[in-house]
């Protein structure tokens, strides 16, 4: 699943594609309501791909009634496990199958470097619904241990109606970790892309009515915020919505709660990640690999990116200098070129939010970049800074900018690293493993990785601590618990409770 092809045959791909433009309610694509569009544009060429539907309350309000309408009637919800099981697995294999289209299409949209959206994105997604699928017929309820007389069963149900809000710097891949189990619960799905990127979500609702996805189960409405966005979260036939995006935004959704329905709500946001590298870590060479990796992978658009590097002074400059060597190797350039490792940032307006901080990498020595280029990249940059109140140590920056921060101790990195509203991912890099196994205990995050830059994979929970999110876990079995309800099943076998029901 992760074959490359040429930067000539990604061209002529590109060429012929078609972009899905209007929103997918219902088992079909659909204009909006009021007839609105709005283009989306290739952030590295500036040129219109598509002019995608607008929608607003009305088309929100259609979409969340079909899928209440399927949930109701059990199409889904009430199907076999192992039917829906098929069914994921079907459309994990279109993917799979359409995988070089979507590769193409996600680049186009995003900006994101087709070698990561063919090698990393693409294949993930497969991976994501498979996995998914098959746990549908896996997971057991309970029954609860009480006495002779009584039998407590424990089940799970579906949520209902949910709605998925998804992020623009892993379209496809967000998709999947939310429909993936959502569907596999037995919900039905309103799922509202980043207006900056709704193509691929188009296409792959598409691809699941060919998987034999019913009717009105997977519902596509793409838009703004405010048109879109905050009418699936007000509405009070929504059961729950999971978000993924921007702390500020996260915050609208339990204000949308409260105002409403109080809806569940559960929230995937930002993060300032510390990446520790204690003196005694051992083959500098591999950890700056990873260091870099973690700071511009995907343009540094990740919330898990590794933007803080917390070093011992004692290793520092010979860190530093392995850091360059690799940065270098990222090249900066067309994302259809399968050879460059940076491509250009979403929009022009996130570009010129990340380029402003390149003003702020002046009062700190800048190690490597520092530069922004031809309105849409932003090459990758490291940056020594003072210490940690410094703005690039404390706010996300959501580009390829790595900010440095010296001590002396474990416990001043342990400190500074927890020095953070944020607490979604952390790293850290020694060869003593008892500090590894201190630090990992003490590093208050969600995920911490030692001696690597990660994310675990599908098997392990995704979430964060502090104002990085809450109420739920993406990815892993924990991934199914936000989408479904527990109910008590009690039944009294007791001789009273026969002399009643006689």
């Amino acid at each position: 699943m992760t074959d490359l092809l040429t930067r000539e045959e990604y061209e002529a791909l590109a060429a012929s594609l078609s972009f899905p433009a209007n929103a997918f309610i219902d088992g079909g694509f659909r204009p909006a309501k009021s007839g609105k569009t709005f283009p989306t544009t290739n952030p590295a060429t500036g040129a219109k791909l598509a002019d995608v539907a607008a929608c607003g309350p009305e088309d929100v309000d259609f979409a969340v009634a079909k899928a209440r309408d399927a949930f109701e009637d059990g199409r889904w919800s009430r199907l076999a496990p192992g039917a829906r099981k098929e069914a994921l697995v079907r459309l994990a294999k279109l993917v799979d199958r359409n995988r070089h289209e979507l590769a193409v299409m996600e680049s186009l949209d995003s900006g994101k470097p087709i070698y990561d959206c063919a090698t990393v994105d693409i294949p993930e997604t497969v991976n994501t619904l498979k996995w998914h699928a098959e746990l549908i017929d896996k997971i057991y309820d309970q029954v609860a241990p009480a006495s002779d007389d009584h039998i407590a069963l424990v089940v799970r149900e579906p949520v209902g109606v949910v709605g998925l809000v998804v992020p623009w710097n892993f379209p496809l891949l967000m998709m999947a970790w939310k429909i993936g189990p959502a569907l596999a619960a037995g919900c039905s799905v309103v799922l509202k892309p980043a207006a900056e990127t709704s193509l691929t979500a188009l296409r792959l609702a598409e691809l699941a009515m060919e998987a034999g996805l019913p009717a009105g189960v997977l519902n596509v409405v793409t838009g703004s915020g405010v048109e879109a966005g905050e009418p699936l979260g007000r509405h009070p036939d929504v059961d729950m919505v999971s978000f993924t995006g921007s702390t500020v935004t996260g915050r609208r959704f339990l204000y949308y709660s409260a105002e409403s329905n109080l809806k569940e709500v559960v929230l995937e946001m930002g993060g300032k990640n510390p990446c520790i590298v204690l003196d005694d870590a051992e083959d500098l060479d591999a950890v700056a690999a990873h260091v870099v990796n973690g700071a511009f992978w995907n343009m540094g658009e990740n919330c898990s990116a590794a933007s803080r590097l917390i070093v011992q002074k004692g290793i520092k400059a010979r860190l530093l200098q392995k850091i360059a060597e690799h940065a270098r190797e990222w090249n900066v350039g067309d994302p259809l070129d399968p050879a460059v490792r940076i491509g250009a940032l979403v929009s022009k307006t996130h570009f010129d939010k990340v380029a402003g901080y390149l003003e702020a990498a002046q009062d700190g020595t800048i190690v490597i970049g520092g530069k922004a280029l031809n309105g849409t990249h932003v090459e990758p940059t490291v940056v020594e800074v003072a210490g940690n109140d410094h703005r690039l140590a404390r706010e996300e920056i959501f580009g390829p900018i790595l900010a440095v921060i010296e001590v002396a101790s474990f416990d001043e990195a342990i400190r500074i690293a927890n020095d953070t509203d944020y607490g979604l991912a952390a790293s850290i890099f020694t060869a003593n493993g008892k500090r590894a196994l201190r630090g990992a205990r003490m590093l208050r995050a969600g995920t911490v990785t030692v001696n690597s830059f990660g994310e675990g994979d599908i098997s392990t929970p995704f979430g964060g601590y502090k104002q990085s999110g809450f109420g739920g876990r993406d990815n892993s079995i924990h991934a199914h618990d936000q989408y479904t309800q527990l109910k008590t099943i009690w039944l009294d076998l007791s001789d009273d409770a026969d002399t009643a029901i006689d």
